[in-house]
């Protein structure tokens, strides 16, 4: 990796697994800007990350008022390589953040994040992601129904 921006944007799905199952689409999405910076985690290449995000939800489905989880949120992460080549890559990441409010979704402004990446090199600059992200609050709170989206980003490194 190396210093990087990118610009990322997702569906919410329904679901209370880590790895969310795409079949109950919700009108529930997220936003948001990260700025990356390389490193490594036991000589494995790495990426440290700052994400500011904001959920949106429009309306009520599955008898969950989505609208009422519209949240920006702070994180921090970092993304590890399980498959790099030259133009490909696979990693897997966690962080820890604040969002701006709780709610009867997640019941704490404490939010945990997982984060499994497809990314793909255009060229020197610019890369493609796809990633599937859960944010949860580890319960450590008696409401955990988590956030799942599927999404993609793009990339600008320099």
């Amino acid at each position: 990796y190396k210093n990087q921006i990118s610009a990322n944007i997702g569906q919410g799905f329904d679901t209370g697994w880590i790895i969310p199952q795409p079949v109950r689409p919700v009108p529930f999405y997220i936003g948001g800007i990260t700025y990356s910076q390389p490193t490594s985690f036991f000589r494995v290449s790495a990426r440290r990350s700052i994400n500011i995000a904001t959920t949106l939800g429009l309306h009520e489905k599955y008898g969950w008022k989505w609208q009422d989880y519209t949240i920006p949120m702070i994180y921090l992460s970092e993304d590890i390589s399980l498959l790099k080549s030259p133009h490909f890559y696979i990693a897997i990441g966690g962080g820890v953040g604040l969002q701006a409010q709780q709610n009867a979704r997640i019941g704490s402004k404490l939010i945990f994040q997982l984060k499994l990446t497809a990314g793909y090199q255009f060229n020197e600059k610019w890369g493609g992601e796809f990633f599937i992200q859960h944010f949860s609050n580890a319960n450590t709170a008696d409401e955990n129904y988590s956030y799942a989206f599927y999404g993609i980003g793009f990339t600008y490194n320099y």
